[in-house]
């Protein structure tokens, strides 16, 4: 762009204009290249931050800071012609709306908060969730090169200060065997007939669905939204409940019941949009009996005195009598999610004991190596009432952080070290051949980056 144009260009995006929201006067604050960063883009982060629980010292001086940022990844995703996925992008407007909502307990609450409709919302996180993708691929090209050998690591490791190093809490690893308490044929029909009545009323339009979820679902997140799931693929069900909520076709009617690992449901089509779809559904638990947890607690006792006598090892038990696919498959080793930046990142049979189911923490602190536990009952995280047995398959008490036990933990510190100077010393170049223009009464801040206001 010749410079006379860029003058005009620039001089156009300084101009105030007005804001949607209200009659509050809206104004470019920076601008990046081309891309003018306006007091509304501030203000919407602003806002989202303190609706995720964010607080940020001096907001007016290191959002913009990071919108500029980020503007200079997206131009360079740009040129690397970085392709966004449009359905995780659209997944991840719903998640967040979706936890908004279960944050403060209706759409209508969150429109009141947000200053924004819901349909206005979906668009902006799709096109944050776009910009993120961009962001993240730019990234991810930089690191792309960085390599970290052992002798890398233990060479850093050498040179710690023995006081910086990190304090790894103690770990343990955790066998378990589960039985879910049989329900009795009498309680089976009694949730069958329920959802049977409240689908007949549903049809034959005497209540909505929505009415019925909050007053009968015991799925607590989506009971308090009317049933309603969110917009949603067919992977963020399980294979029982996806096979019918996507194969539903017409709104008014209700599904036929469907049994899950979680109870048993109904389900109602909202909309669908390509692979997408979002249902609302209703879902009550069967109850045991007190009989029932007593018989299973028996059982698990049995089998839990056959392992102390070297009758079969917890392996073989886990294999042949668990009643949980995942930890079954496993040799009965519980996994933890190793999470990082509330993305999975990988799996990991240690965990610290704050992260253990609470009733399995209690059960497992007081116990030795090797040793494997009376029956009790405890729920799990798809909250499951069970009975259990575990067995402590190691510890690992709390240590400096060292290459033998903690090569992992040093090599994240080295890789994470190394990618972030990599990215600061892009970041600080693209300043310098980047035009940047900051509005008088915002210059006055301290910036992590130096070289944003040009003499």
């Amino acid at each position: 762009m010749k410079r006379p144009l860029l003058i005009l260009v620039l001089s156009l995006l300084t101009q105030t204009l007005t804001w949607a929201q209200g009659n509050v006067v809206d104004q470019v604050v920076w601008v990046v290249g081309s891309e003018p960063i306006l007091m509304s883009d501030v203000e919407e982060s602003r806002i989202a931050m303190e609706m995720h629980g964010q607080v940020v010292d001096n907001p007016y001086c290191t959002i913009p800071e990071q919108i500029a940022i980020q503007k200079l990844f997206v131009h360079q995703a740009e040129l690397d012609s970085i392709d966004v996925s449009e359905s995780a992008a659209i997944q991840a407007a719903n998640d967040q709306i979706n936890g908004y909502i279960q944050q403060f307990g209706s759409k209508e609450n969150v429109e009141y908060f947000a200053h924004k409709t819901i349909p206005q919302l979906r668009e902006m996180y799709k096109e944050q969730a776009r910009m993120e993708q961009k962001v993240e691929g730019v990234k991810r090209n930089l690191r792309s090169g960085i390599r970290i050998t052992p002798a890398e690591v233990r060479e850093y490791y050498k040179h710690m200060n023995p006081d910086s190093l990190p304090l790894i809490p103690t770990k343990v690893e955790v066998q378990i065997i589960t039985q879910q308490p049989r329900y009795e044929r009498a309680e089976i029909e009694r949730v069958e007939n329920k959802l049977k009545e409240i689908a007949h009323r549903i049809n034959a339009g005497e209540t909505t669905f929505a009415t019925q979820a909050r007053m009968w679902s015991q799925d607590p997140v989506s009971a308090a939204r009317g049933g309603e799931c969110g917009m949603a693929g067919r992977n963020s069900f399980v294979p029982e409940f996806s096979n019918v909520a996507f194969s539903l076709t017409d709104p008014k009617k209700v599904s036929k019941i469907v049994k899950t690992e979680f109870g048993y449901h109904i389900i109602q089509l909202i909309e669908k949009k390509g692979d997408m779809a979002n249902v609302r559904h209703i879902l009550i638990k069967p109850e045991a009996s007190d009989s029932a947890y007593i018989a299973s607690t028996e059982r698990l006792d049995s089998i839990a005195n056959s392992i102390r006598s070297g009758k079969l090892t917890f392996e073989e038990a886990a294999l042949r009598y668990s009643s949980d696919k995942d930890t079954r498959s496993n040799r009965g080793v519980m996994a933890n999610k190793e999470m990082q930046g509330g993305m999975m990142v990988g799996m990991t049979s240690r965990f610290e004991m704050r992260d253990l189911p609470s009733q399995i923490a209690l059960v497992v602190d007081t116990m030795q190596v090797g040793q494997v536990s009376q029956a009790f009952r405890y729920e799990n995280e798809k909250g499951q009432q069970l009975t259990a047995i575990v067995k402590l398959k190691n510890r690992i008490e709390a240590h400096p952080a060292n290459p033998v036990e903690d090569y992992q933990i040093l090599r994240d510190i080295v890789y994470n070290e190394r990618a972030q100077r990599k990215l600061d010393d892009w970041i600080k170049e693209k300043i310098k051949t980047t035009y940047v223009r900051i509005s008088p009464e915002w210059r006055s801040c301290e910036f992590q980056y130096d070289g944003w206001i040009k003499q």
